[in-house]
């Protein structure tokens, strides 16, 4: 009989409710073995990640208990978590960004060598990000590093506090199949140094692929605890969701018809990144008039930089870029916004007000205009009835219009930031992984929505690390490397292949195919 190891952390009836009447953890009780790696699976606003606060000391408990090593404790503050050798990756990065990677990774330490401390504390890091496989330039500065690298800051920083207990809170929303496979690499390097890692996602084939136990909420309670071998995704999926659900959504290919006016047009465009080096190169292209164009690259190829040339947030050194036929090259944010453009950015923190309420942050792009405002003052029940519209056809949860953004969970963020967006009905949609952090059945609520705008005839430009996503959604797929085009696809009325998969992975590589290299139009 094997000997059951000793148990790292219990939670024993912990409750947590918010105010007016939220109940967000509903006595919720588990138990994790030290050296295991605990999947937290749940589907947005289950409650998941406002556990993992508790247990890192950014909220305290109404009810309930901790017990660390099989003692009670009470964790008061991050500090304290840290202290009883608690870490934590954030979904939501906490990076200082004007500050460099190494500076944001010692901030708050209590002890630092007096002499020579960076160089001492730099070697210290440079060995562990040799020892966990985490490449990063510690002298960057935050706001100069991809989604991915900062990711990778935020990993190091908890691992530099040397943890016993990893939170993990939805680590791969914003990478791609290679770095996910990278992540589960430390996530295994750590299980190998009996470290208890507890990975909080929504993504089933990722909680049977790396977890060793699942526990399962909904709804702010625990309604499974399951060894991961001895369960499978569709048993998980019912139980996530509270039914079973369907795992062949695919789009419905319509018969090839004639394409559509141009609503953007790129030509030849070149743009600098933050770090002042070329980070886009010759891109041309077009999106037509409901049609929906996918990019493929691996993270930090250049698509956040593609996105703020198009919508005004980054200058364009060389090229046109047209919108409606309209020249938009380098005008602003707000002028390009009135050619229909809708942008649904990466980072959900940039779209939104998090000290706004879910209603005001719906009317953040017609703040003063009819029917919301009249002169210099605006009419708030109207605002509340267009929020409850708008909550009840998008499934935002909680359905509380005066509930501030920063209490939603991720998935909820996400669903505000769509709300408002296509409820403008726009003529084009730039949209960056806009099924990051949603659990499997608010992604394919997410693919209907893309689908009901490119059916009203709005041109979308998906630029997404998750293949997966694009082979669902797009008509046309090109793959960007190192800031250029190097490839791309059209679709077929019978769909994608897995001859096309290969080659899209392939250039994602950067491996360069003749056939399928088309780099002007």
């Amino acid at each position: 009989m094997q000997k059951r190891k000793e148990i790292a952390v219990a939670f024993e009836g912990v409750c947590k409710k918010f105010p007016p009447n939220i109940l967000a953890n509903d006595y919720i009780s588990f138990e994790v073995e030290k050296g295991t790696i605990l999947a937290i699976l749940g589907e947005n606003g289950a409650g998941k990640t406002t556990l993992m606060n508790i247990l890192y000391g950014l909220y305290q408990p109404d009810e309930g208990k901790i017990l660390i090593k099989g003692k009670p404790v009470q964790i008061s503050s991050p500090q304290k978590a840290i202290e009883l050798g608690i870490g934590m990756v954030h979904q939501n990065f906490k990076l200082v960004e004007t500050n460099s990677v190494i500076e944001n990774i010692i901030l708050g330490l209590s002890s630092v060598p007096f002499f020579e401390p960076v160089r001492k504390i730099q070697k210290k890091i440079e060995e562990m990000s040799k020892r966990y496989g985490l490449k990063i330039d510690l002298a960057a500065k935050i706001w100069q590093l991809s989604a991915a690298e900062q990711q990778c800051v935020e990993i190091l920083k908890a691992l530099y506090r040397q943890p016993e207990i990893i939170i993990w809170d939805e680590p791969t929303s914003v990478l791609t199949p290679k770095e996910v496979n990278d992540l589960f690499l430390v996530l295994r390097k750590m299980k190998e140094e009996d470290k208890t890692c507890l990975f909080i996602t929504h993504k089933l084939k990722e909680v049977m692929e790396i977890s060793d136990q699942v526990t399962i909420l909904r709804k702010g309670k625990v309604v499974g605890n399951l060894i991961t071998c001895q369960t499978t995704i569709e048993e998980l999926a019912q139980k996530m969701i509270g039914q079973k659900i369907s795992f062949s959504f695919s789009k419905k290919k319509e018969k090839l018809t004639e394409k559509g006016e141009i609503v953007l047009r790129m030509k030849e465009v070149d743009a600098l990144g933050d770090r002042r080096l070329m980070a886009l190169k010759n891109i041309s292209f077009e999106v037509h008039q409901g049609e929906i164009v996918g990019l493929a690259g691996v993270t930090g190829n250049g698509q956040r930089e593609l996105a703020e040339t198009i919508i005004g947030l980054r200058q364009v050194g060389k090229g046109k870029i047209s919108i409606n036929g309209v020249d938009i090259t380098n005008s602003s944010p707000r002028e390009i916004a009135q050619q229909g453009v809708a942008y649904i950015p990466e980072d959900r923190q940039f779209a939104l007000v998090s000290l706004m309420s879910i209603a005001e942050n719906f009317r953040l792009r017609d703040y003063n205009k009819l029917p919301f405002a009249k002169g210099l003052w605006f009419d708030w029940n109207i605002v509340l009835e267009h929020a409850h519209q708008m909550i009840d056809t998008y499934n935002i949860l909680p359905p509380l219009p005066q509930m501030p953004v920063r209490l939603l969970s991720g998935g909820n963020r996400q669903r505000v930031i769509l709300a408002r967006e296509f409820v403008q009905n726009p003529k084009l949609i730039i949209a960056s992984n806009p099924t990051a952090g949603l659990d499997v059945g608010g992604a394919e609520t997410i693919f209907q929505l893309f689908l009901e705008m490119q059916q009203k005839g709005a041109g979308i430009l998906l630029i997404s690390g998750d293949l997966d996503e694009i082979l669902v959604l797009a008509d046309t797929i090109l793959v960007i490397f190192r800031g250029e085009i190097i490839g791309r696809k059209k679709g077929k009325e019978e769909g994608w292949t897995e001859k096309d998969r290969t080659d899209l992975g392939l250039m994602m590589g950067g491996v360069k195919l003749e056939s399928e290299v088309k780099n002007s139009v």
